[in-house]
C-alpha cells in the first residue's frame, strides 16, 4: 500500500502510459487540432524515442562525470591547485557555448548523427559537476582533515574515505542538475540527425504542427521531473546514510 502512494511510481506509471498511448490518441489531438491533417506523430515509436534520448543522455552524463568529478579531484590536490581557474574558465565556456553551435561546429568533422550531440552534451554538462565537486571537498571540515592524518590515513584514504564521502551530497547536486540540463538539451540533438524525443518537436516546428510538438515536449518535461524526483531520493538516502553512521 506504501508504494502505491509513492508520486515518483505515479510519475513513471504516467510516463511510460503515455509512450503507449500518445500513438492511439489520434482522436484526442483530432478534436484539439482540427486543422492538421497528421495530428499525432508515427515515424518512430515513442518508446524507441525514449531509449535512444536516454542513452544519448546517459552517455554523455556518464563522460560529464567522470571528467568533472576528475578535474575537480585534481585542481584540489596541491599540485594541481594551480590550474584550478583554468579548469573553471575552460568549464563556463564549454557552458555558456550555445549546444547547437557546437552541434554545428561538429557535424562536418563528424557528420550526422549521435557523436556530434555527446560532445555538445559534455561540454554543457560539466560545469555544475565542477563546481559542485569544488564546492562539496572545500565545504570538508579542517578538523576532520586533521584527525583523519593524525589517525595516519595516506592522502589517498582521506580523498576516498573522508572527503568524497562527506562531499557526496553536494557533487550529487552538481550531477543532478547536469543531468537534467542535458535532458531537455538533448532534445536539440534531433536537429544533427539523432533520435531522442526532441524528434517530434523538431519536425513539428519546421512543420508547423503544433501536435508534435506537445508531444515531444510533454515527455521530455516529464522525464526530466523523474529523474529530478530521483535524484532528490538519492540526496536524501545519503544524508539519512551519513546520520546513521
Amino acid at each position: 500500500m506504501r508504494l502505491l502512494r509513492d508520486p515518483l511510481l505515479w510519475l513513471i506509471a504516467l510516463f511510460v502510459a503515455l509512450l503507449l498511448w500518445l500513438p492511439h490518441s489520434a482522436a484526442l489531438f483530432s478534436t484539439l487540432f482540427p486543422q492538421l491533417p497528421r495530428p499525432v506523430y508515427l515515424q518512430e515509436s515513442f518508446v524507441s524515442l525514449a531509449a535512444a534520448h536516454f542513452a544519448l543522455v546517459g552517455i554523455s552524463s556518464a563522460i560529464a562525470i567522470v571528467l568533472g568529478i576528475g578535474v575537480g579531484i585534481v585542481v584540489t590536490r596541491p599540485a594541481g591547485r594551480e590550474f584550478r581557474p583554468l579548469a573553471e574558465t575552460i568549464a563556463a565556456v564549454g557552458q555558456t557555448f550555445p549546444p547547437v553551435a557546437v552541434l554545428a561546429i561538429a557535424v562536418p568533422v563528424m557528420g550526422f548523427g549521435k557523436e556530434p550531440a555527446v560532445i555538445a552534451l559534455v561540454l554543457y554538462g560539466i560545469l555544475p559537476i565542477l563546481q559542485g565537486t569544488l564546492a562539496g571537498i572545500a565545504a570538508v571540515p579542517e578538523s576532520v582533515q586533521s584527525v583523519a592524518q593524525g589517525m595516519g590515513m595516506s592522502a589517498w584514504q582521506r580523498l576516498v574515505k573522508v572527503e568524497l564521502p562527506l562531499a557526496a551530497p553536494v557533487i550529487i547536486a552538481g550531477v543532478r542538475t547536469s543531468v537534467i540540463i542535458n535532458i531537455g538539451t538533448a532534445a536539440i540533438a534531433s536537429t544533427v540527425g539523432a533520435s531522442t524525443l526532441g524528434t517530434p518537436i523538431i519536425i513539428g516546428l519546421s512543420g508547423f504542427n503544433t501536435a508534435y510538438v506537445i508531444q515531444g515536449a510533454i515527455l521530455v518535461a516529464l522525464a526530466a521531473i523523474i529523474v529530478d524526483q530521483a535524484f532528490e531520493r538519492l540526496t536524501r538516502w545519503l544524508s539519512q546514510h551519513r546520520h546513521a553512521q
